[in-house]
């Protein structure tokens, strides 16, 4: 259970903020009960994301890709926005958030109400034909048969999504570092920020004067050294609470 008394810090220390960013990671996407792909009995233990993920074997070898492909996008299209994901929406239109960068795939962002968001990875939310370009959304792909062709041209498809052997998008990584160098406060949600390069945005606001401000369900190699201070416990009920105590204080 969070302390009260750190529900309204935060509460007041995003109201009197000129500009907040958050950074959202892993632990939000398992609030909407999406496995981690990373973690222990996830994905990438039944399939190597360097294999199966790589551009080339998605290129060459459409089928083998499909086969991982196919067991993420039905974990994604199955999931929902969860408390936590419409708390920052809800934020946004409050005028009290700057933007969100995520190292999500899951685009549930977007479908809770953000309207700002810098996606690293990009998201699973659309397919785009890397033929002649045409996109379509995720869940108007039949996945009874793969590999899915484009159904304009017959080529290959992809989620527009960064794959391993891609390059992280010049414009997200411009962006990412902008907000975090510009920010005076950072929420850093639902990840340890060890994976770079979101690793290195609570360290930049951190150099740049920022108040780092942690909402995990314990301690992270980042906290006491980078982080101000951590509210511990699901990202969902905190950022709700937090929500809340800002309504009463400017009521």
């Amino acid at each position: 259970m969070v302390k009260e008394e750190l529900i309204t810090r935060l509460a007041k220390d995003i109201i009197s903020a000129r500009k907040v960013v958050a950074l959202s990671g892993a632990g939000m996407s398992v609030e909407s009960e999406i496995a981690s792909f990373r973690g222990p009995g996830g994905l990438w233990e039944k399939y190597n994301p360097e294999e199966y993920g790589h551009i080339s074997t998605l290129r060459n070898a459409p089928e083998k890709a499909w086969i991982m492909l196919r067991e993420m996008h039905r974990e994604i299209n199955k999931a929902k926005p969860n408390k936590g994901h419409f708390a920052l929406a809800e934020l946004e239109k409050m005028g009290l958030l700057s933007s969100v960068i995520t190292q999500n795939v899951d685009g549930l962002h977007h479908v809770a109400g953000n309207t700002d968001i810098i996606e690293f990875h990009g998201n699973l939310l659309s397919v785009v034909c890397m033929d002649c370009g045409y996109s379509i959304p995720s869940t108007d792909v039949s996945l009874d048969d793969i590999p899915p062709s484009c159904e304009k041209c017959g080529g290959p498809v992809k989620p527009d999504a960064v794959f391993f052997g891609e390059a992280i998008p010049h414009e997200a990584l411009m962006r990412a570092n902008n907000e975090s160098q510009t920010c005076d406060l950072m929420l850093v949600i639902g990840t340890s920020a060890q994976v770079f390069p979101a690793a290195s945005m609570p360290e930049i606001a951190h150099g740049s004067g920022a108040t780092i401000v942690e909402i995990n369900l314990s301690e992270t190699p980042i906290t006491g050294r980078i982080s101000d201070y951590i509210l511990k416990g699901p990202s969902g009920d905190v950022l709700q609470k937090v929500v809340d105590r800002i309504k009463q204080l400017r009521s």
